[in-house]
């Protein structure tokens, strides 16, 4: 199948919230921090939405998705930050494939730290990678 990129419709609003200070701190590509909240534990809880545009795309034919379908909730990890570290939970939609000819009917967004079904950021990926190169170790991802 050959994959046709098209352009967002024309008067299309993103739903993401502007880039903000805390997103810019956690630095996770493609994602916006909506909101942040302490567990009774210390622990932080961090609400993400998708902030790349391209998520939309219908990762069969490359159509851009104007239709939500539903909205689903995953939990992936990141790196640690701080002692007590984060937890995510990225709120994404998804989205019916506008292409009739389209073998996928509907998608979830997905971005490049974070494919689909993908539990784990790339960056953590490669950390892990890293470490188990550079010092020969193993590494748990719990």
């Amino acid at each position: 199948m050959t994959r046709c990129f098209s352009a967002p419709p024309a008067g299309f609003e993103p739903a993401t919230p502007a880039l903000n200070d805390t997103t810019m701190l956690l630095g996770l590509d493609g994602v916006s921090v909506a909101r942040v909240e302490r567990l009774a534990d210390g622990t932080r809880r961090v609400h993400l939405v998708t902030a790349d545009e391209r998520a939309r795309a219908c990762p069969a034919c490359g159509v851009f998705a104007t239709r939500v379908k539903s909205s689903a909730t995953t939990r992936p990890r990141d790196l640690p930050y701080g002692e007590r570290g984060l937890e995510f939970r990225w709120h994404k939609r998804r989205w019916w494939c506008r292409e009739p000819g389209c073998p996928r009917r509907s998608f979830t967004e997905q971005i490049p730290q974070l494919p689909a079904g993908a539990r784990i950021t790339m960056r953590l990926r490669g950390a892990a990678g890293r470490r188990i190169r550079d010092a020969a170790s193993t590494v748990i991802l719990e």
